[in-house]
């Protein structure tokens, strides 16, 4: 399926917001394992391809191990994680889903038991980023890269989905693959 809008290219400046919270959420204190699931986990609930096949490639080269990326959308049930990050999977879910349970008070008890204050401040800027980004990629139907740096289409123009070009450019100040 092809991109239904190159936003890159008609409005470069319109994501500059979105990449200052890159910037503060990759410079924080949070390890990298630990954002890359949480960014899966928001990504896997809000069903975006892009974000996924994105973030599955940095959780690896992150170090997360395999049998956590193979268990993550079923995390609860799972004993190959964290008290830590079950308190961070616990407040993904809860923000990404805020208007189902309004964030209550047992996750906030959880989250604060593994967290700093300034490490949920954190937490939940980089949540409110993955939301974000994975609501324009749906939106606007950007299709994943499958590792592949896409170079951007003139404006107005659509991809056929399979062409060696598939999506527009994430904005240059995202971190590299």
């Amino acid at each position: 399926m092809p991109a239904r809008i190159q936003y890159d290219v008609i409005a470069p400046d319109s994501t500059k917001g979105l990449t200052e919270l890159v910037r503060f959420v990759r410079s924080g204190t949070l390890p990298p394992p630990l954002l890359e699931l949480v960014m899966l986990r928001a990504s896997q609930i809000n069903g975006c391809a892009y974000c996924l096949d994105l973030h599955f490639r940095r959780a690896r080269k992150a170090g997360v191990p395999e049998s956590q990326l193979d268990t993550l959308a079923a995390w609860s049930e799972s004993p190959g994680f964290s008290e830590r990050e079950r308190a961070a999977l616990t407040w993904t879910e809860s923000l990404t889903l805020v208007s189902s349970d309004h964030v209550p008070d047992s996750t906030w008890d959880a989250v604060r038991t593994q967290f700093t204050e300034r490490e949920i401040v954190e937490l939940s800027i980089a949540i409110v980023e993955i939301n974000a980004w994975n609501r324009l990629m749906i939106a606007f139907r950007t299709p994943p890269t499958f590792g592949v740096r896409p170079t951007t289409p003139a404006a107005g123009t659509s991809v056929p989905v399979g062409s060696a070009v598939t999506a527009p450019n994430v904005p240059s100040t995202r971190l590299p693959e």
